[in-house]
């Protein structure tokens, strides 16, 4: 007895019916996959701003900086700059290196002064660090070293009221603890992918930044960027070992460090708690349509039974009827959610209005990232959680004696 035949013919009995169940399944399937979509796109989005603003693949400062990190301690710096780069650049898995120097000052701008967030960078390097091409550029040029000029974020450009060519003094605290000024031209203003950033950062070169915090040769910290396919930790915890007075460094890797994708991390398994939940939904339907099936085909199920088909027969009929039905949902709701991640990847989700004023590592718009690796998951999972639902039910119909199969209907 041929009984994927019968299954595949049952399907077809009740139409309607199957596909209800077929719907159920599909809409489970694709709500996952847009989801860990949207969670991959988080991720990868949140690792690329940490990793560009923040952190780093690695983060190099002082041994005793980050303990007091709150004090603002200008003085725990990174002295012999070129040589410490020179030496990170030449070990197998970094790709670059970007000293750094972050500092709060005051932007004055005649009589009016605005708090204000300075990063001093080396312009000549940085663009292989991070994208200030013209998706951030949105006008005018990047700043040259040795000049006295400013990347205002334009959000910062336009509560100070400058433009292009304005001029703006910045005051701030040096490494000694006193206080200096300087006047920067404003050569570039830029959207940054960070709306925080835009509303109070700006770029400098970073020795006429080391002038004026009274830093020579010295950064607040180093950030480090690897090659494709390295083995991120064991490149940090070898480290060390290849760098001069590595005793005096903390060197941090990326995920080791007390930043917002903890949060991401948190979501996921939410994520995975929302998926069972869908799921468990969708095998509700099963098992609810694969009840009013039994009870719909008492007769048959006793005719089936008189003509010699035992109760394991009965089950695999049910099962596979299950799972022909799981196949075809899970198949359109993966592909569904393919093609709508695949959309939303080209045009993004634009959170802006949802993100203003909240200080987080992502961007205002989110495009989703499709995994290979969930979205098999997800298929191969709802196959078999839609399939397994139906043995419960039709365990319980192959106990039926054939004569009181019969008359109940």
């Amino acid at each position: 007895m041929k009984l994927g035949s019968i299954a595949y013919r049952n399907i077809y009995r009740n139409l309607r019916r199957s596909i209800l169940s077929a719907t159920a399944i599909m809409v489970a399937a694709m709500s996952i996959v847009l989801l860990f979509s949207l969670l991959g796109g988080m991720k990868a989005d949140i690792t690329y701003n940490l990793q560009t603003y923040s952190t780093g693949g690695i983060r190099i400062r002082d041994r005793d900086f980050t303990k007091n990190e709150r004090l603002n301690p200008m003085h725990l710096t990174i002295e012999n700059v070129d040589i410490l780069s020179r030496e990170l650049l030449e070990t197998p898995g970094v790709s670059v290196v970007s000293p750094r120097i972050s500092f709060p000052a005051r932007i004055y701008r005649g009589e009016e002064n605005y708090n204000a967030m300075g990063v001093g960078l080396d312009f000549s390097t940085e663009s292989a660090f991070q994208d200030l091409g013209p998706d951030v550029l949105q006008k005018g040029r990047l700043p040259e070293s040795g000049k006295n000029e400013a990347l205002l974020g334009y959000k910062l450009a336009e509560k100070a009221g400058v433009g292009i060519g304005d001029k703006i003094t910045l005051l701030s605290s040096t490494a000694s603890r006193g206080t200096n000024a300087i006047t920067l031209e404003v050569t570039g203003l830029a959207v940054f992918p960070l709306s925080g950033m835009s509303d109070n950062t700006f770029y400098a070169p970073l020795d006429r930044v080391q002038h004026l915090l009274r830093m020579p040769d010295q950064v607040q910290e180093m950030l480090v960027k690897f090659d494709a396919d390295v083995d991120e930790r064991a490149l940090t915890a070898s480290l060390p070992s290849g760098l001069s007075d590595s005793e005096n460094l903390e060197i941090t890797y990326w995920q080791d460090i007390e930043t917002s994708y903890s949060f991401i991390q948190m979501a996921e398994t939410v994520y995975n708690i929302f998926a069972l939940f869908f799921f468990f939904l969708a095998s509700t339907v099963i098992l609810n349509t694969t009840i009013m099936v039994i009870f719909e085909r008492m007769k048959e199920i006793g005719t089936l039974s008189a003509m010699g088909m035992n109760g394991k027969d009965l089950v695999r009929l049910f099962f596979l009827e299950s799972l022909y039905i799981g196949i075809i949902g899970s198949f359109f709701g993966v592909l569904l959610g393919i093609l709508f991640t695949h959309l939303l990847s080209i045009t993004g989700i634009d959170f802006g209005s949802a993100m203003e004023g909240v200080d987080f590592d992502i961007a205002p718009v989110l495009y989703p990232k499709l995994s290979l690796k969930s979205t098999v998951l997800v298929f191969f999972y709802s196959v078999v959680m839609t399939s397994v639902v139906s043995i419960f039910p039709s365990r319980k119909a192959s106990r039926i004696e054939p004569v009181e199969a019969l008359r109940a209907v």
